[in-house]
């Protein structure tokens, strides 16, 4: 009998998962975060962009239309910067045995 759960490998050894690491990348969160937001200022700017107090609030310009676009080029930045740039797990070093099974 070993002392290996079921799934394979546990602890140290076990294999660093790149799907997991590149999913929590901060990068992606911050993308997301701006994205959202982005979203939700676009939709708020298209729907209250004709109104007068509004307008008049920021000197004529419809701010928020304005700034979710600007959130949803950012947010398309930090994902473009994950796809090209991605995380690298670094190897384990060539000297290290693997434990005997």
């Amino acid at each position: 009998m070993t002392d290996e759960p079921a799934g394979g490998r546990a602890g140290a050894n076990a294999p660093v998962s790149t799907t997991a690491t590149n999913l929590f990348d901060l990068r992606s969160v911050i993308a997301l975060l701006f994205g959202v937001y982005g979203v939700v200022l676009v939709i708020m700017g298209v729907v209250s962009g004709d109104d007068p107090a509004n307008l008049a609030k920021t000197g004529g310009t419809n701010l928020n239309l304005d700034t979710g676009i600007g959130m949803l080029v950012i947010g398309a930045l930090f994902v473009l910067w994950v796809w090209l740039r991605p995380l690298r797990v670094p190897a384990a070093p060539a000297d290290e045995a693997p434990p005997p099974s």
